[in-house]
């Protein structure tokens, strides 16, 4: 098969599209032929040499994909050779095939094609993780999240406004605002020109935020603690402004707050199994409903990682970059999916 590889870490220049040997799946994995995969900031980690796969991992970058069942290991149930799927990956979605561990893989929810399907697993299960099963957001509760343009903010967004929550955003000029405001947020805050501790004041009358869910790490991490309500939980799940910062723990103490810091792709096989269950009982039907929708800003052969990833470095998407296998077969699509131009993903 052919995969994006790095033969050396470096800029989008080193994404190299080459031929490499067929991967097998093992013991509870699938073979799925991929007919697309999406990019993530942990790919770009990846490339320059900062985010080696976890152990025995496909050393291929892709944290996500979707496509169609090839071929079944041993010890796998439940599942069929060309059942339309979605996956969570440790590795090797830029590829044209990936074993998977069975417990990772989604069904394609119904009413969407399955090229846009690959835009939802990493998103999907970080939010339901971090901002349910860790933060526990509840209904009339106000999530604030950093990024609201990026992947994961665009699905946050959704899912909470879904559970009857209040959303605040954070993202840089007003066109994207308006976007996220399209997709449900309340309150709208350019980090560009404004103090977000203080708007979040002035918009919940001191209250502060319930939960924050914080893509940026050490340079917001003082000003998350003063945006936090009492018995705040900041749910903190990148570094893109620095990983060391000071930590009031008086501010925490007199608040009754709660830091957490997670990350997906080096969890157990188990926890992670647990995780996709979590989303398909309560993000899949929310989906298939029509109350949710991947949000992609566009696609790209996947031989053109490269471009893909200068992208998302410029900064100027809103949603997800999907890379389609231009030698997959063809896949299952349905009229209702949203498209990259709808009211939706454009």
């Amino acid at each position: 098969m052919h995969a994006i590889t790095i033969p050396e870490p470096g800029g989008p220049e080193a994404l190299v599209w080459a031929e490499v040997p067929d991967p097998v799946p093992g013991e509870g994995e699938v073979l799925v032929e991929v007919a697309a995969s999406a990019v993530n900031r942990a790919d770009l980690l990846q490339r320059q040499g900062f985010y080696d796969p976890p152990p025995g991992s496909s050393p291929y970058p892709g944290l996500e994909c979707a496509g169609r069942i090839a071929a079944l290991g041993p010890g796998v149930s439940g599942w069929a050779v060309g059942d339309e799927v979605c996956a969570l990956l440790a590795g090797g979605g830029y590829a044209e095939r990936v074993a998977v561990p069975a417990g990772q893989l989604l069904p394609v929810p119904e009413g969407l094609e399955t090229v846009t399907a690959a835009a939802l697993p990493e998103v999907a299960a970080t939010v339901w993780s971090n901002v349910f099963m860790v933060s526990h957001l509840r209904p009339g509760e106000t999530l604030l999240v950093h990024g609201g343009a990026s992947g994961i903010g665009t699905m946050a967004i959704q899912l909470a406004k879904a559970v009857g929550a209040r959303v605040a955003v954070t993202a840089g000029g007003p066109e994207k605002l308006a976007r996220c405001a399209k997709l449900g947020a309340d309150i709208l805050i350019d980090y560009r020109e404004q103090d977000f501790v203080a708007e979040i004041d002035r918009a919940t009358d001191g209250a502060g935020a319930d939960v924050i869910l914080d893509i940026v790490g050490a340079k917001y991490l003082e000003r998350n603690v003063k945006a936090l309500a009492v018995n705040g939980r900041l749910a903190v799940i990148g570094l893109q402004g620095g990983a060391k910062g000071e930590l009031n723990l008086g501010a925490l103490l007199s608040k009754r707050a709660a830091v957490t810091a997670t990350s997906l792709r080096a969890r157990p096989l188990t926890e992670k199994a647990a995780i996709i269950a979590a989303v398909r009982e309560h993000v899949w039907p929310l989906i298939e409903a029509g109350r949710i929708r991947p949000v992609v800003d566009r696609t790209l052969p996947l031989p053109e990682a490269a471009e893909a990833h200068r992208a998302l470095e410029a900064g100027g998407h809103f949603g997800k970059l999907l890379l389609v296998n231009p030698t997959a077969g063809p896949t299952a699509t349905s009229a209702a999916t949203p498209t990259a131009n709808g009211p939706i993903g454009g």
